[in-house]
């Protein structure tokens, strides 16, 4: 007799952190203000203390979004503690659905966490699709800047669709202030 062997990947959902809606310039290039600095240094703090480290980092090119990344993963990163990259997937910066499900899709079995750092609505929306309907309360301030989802999959990348996610944990950046 063959026991199918559970399969246990990680998928993180992380939003940019609080950025200058009204700076100058092309929307993709919106910089992080204060507070979303602070807010990313202070995840990035959290996430190396609870030692959580992910095995590969896709992030949208959009400034504030790799600059919340950077702060996140990079920052306080000591020196080989971590081999991940942050990967720009253009894709990232106005993606949907089936767009988030394909990059997903492409990687291996042997990568077990995975970073998205992107952009609301279209993280909420997936991160809804993941965990069903019903399993999320109705707020508009569910997914609000920097906070970060974790959810545990026991699916292939390849095979992922709705309804397939569990919730691990939420950390929002107003829990980690002093």
């Amino acid at each position: 007799m063959t026991r199918e062997k559970t399969i246990q990947k990680e998928l993180w959902l992380l939003r940019h952190a609080k950025s200058d809606r009204h700076a100058k310039g092309k929307d993709i290039n919106r910089p992080l203000k204060k507070r979303g600095i602070r807010d990313a240094t202070n995840m990035g703090i959290w996430l190396k203390n609870q030692k959580l480290l992910p095995d590969v980092i896709l992030c949208s090119p959009a400034k504030r979004a790799f600059d919340t990344a950077n702060l996140v993963f990079n920052a306080n990163k000591a020196e080989n503690e971590n081999d991940a990259m942050i990967v720009l997937n253009e894709a990232l910066y106005d993606s949907d659905l089936d767009t988030l499900k394909h990059i997903l899709s492409g990687y291996e079995e042997t990568v077990h966490k995975i970073v998205l750092v992107g952009h609301n609505p279209e993280l909420e929306l997936f991160l809804r699709s993941l965990l069903g309907q019903g399993a999320l309360p109705e707020n508009e301030k569910l997914f609000p800047t920097c906070a970060l989802f974790r959810l545990s999959l026991t699916t292939r990348w390849r095979e992922l669709s709705a309804q397939q996610a569990t919730l691990i944990s939420v950390t929002y950046p107003k829990m980690l202030l002093d």
